[in-house]
């Protein structure tokens, strides 16, 4: 059975700088993997390039089996690929409840009244339903980010991309969130995280690669590569042999 999401040999450079150097990365049904990487790595060029919204300049990008390198980003989401961006920015003119509204109508071809019992158990199952009628832009960091998971669950995605969702987020703001993840992937869809925060990322993830100068320098078990001296040294500025 192929890998549910696959990027085969890919590379990218803007300039003198490589992103990502032969690049093969895969994601199986129902997994939950981990991306760490120090700032400039590549980490989000790469979903980009999974996402279709950066061209890789060789390789492949595979969804189940299929061959999305030169698929438009709307095709790859009605495919099942989805993501969270690391700044999340709704149509803030617009409620939470119409924001997601607009991603499961475009994101599945959906007619909007089809959808809005959906959104509405969205919003419920991501702690917004309180704020379903209040304006996107009026809400915090924490349910901004409620907002993106919302957003990117009412497209139905097999396979999620969350780009540093933890990012500027309480303790127990980040925990909240995590438990959300956790909910998110026992219902059977697959997690791809880049995160910053480690400790809510090994909470969460079966398998944890390391990006370093558009290479995987390290992947497999969590706590076996986070305590890496190839790891230490570079990702966390630490002597190898401290």
């Amino acid at each position: 059975m192929p890998a549910l999401l696959a990027l085969e040999n890919i590379s990218k450079r803007f300039g003198a700088v490589v992103v990502a150097d032969g690049i093969d990365l895969s994601i199986d049904e129902g997994e939950a993997l981990g991306i760490l990487g120090p700032n400039g790595a590549g980490k989000t060029t790469l979903f980009g390039m999974a996402t279709g919204t950066v061209r890789p300049d060789a390789g492949r990008v595979l969804f189940d089996g299929q061959d999305i390198t030169h698929a438009s980003p709307g095709h790859r989401c009605r495919l099942g690929l989805a993501r969270s961006f690391q700044i999340p920015q709704p149509f803030s003119g617009m409620t939470v409840f119409e924001n997601v509204v607009v991603a499961a109508a475009f994101g599945n071809n959906e007619r909007e009244k089809a959808v809005y019992a959906r959104c509405a158990d969205l919003l419920l199952r991501c702690g917004l339903a309180d704020k379903a009628n209040k304006p996107a832009g009026g809400l915090t960091l924490l349910d901004r980010k409620r907002l993106e998971f919302a957003r990117a669950l009412a497209t139905k995605p097999r396979v999620l991309l969350l780009d540093e969702v933890a990012g500027g987020l309480t303790e127990h703001e980040c925990t909240t969130l995590v438990s959300l993840i956790k909910d998110v992937r026992a219902s059977g869809v697959a997690i791809v995280w880049i995160e910053h925060v480690v400790h809510a990322l090994l909470a969460t993830i079966d398998r944890l690669v390391v990006l370093h100068g558009g290479k995987l320098i390290a992947q497999g078990d969590p706590q076996t590569v986070i305590k890496s001296p190839q790891v230490a040294e570079i990702y966390m500025g630490i002597e190898a042999d401290a």
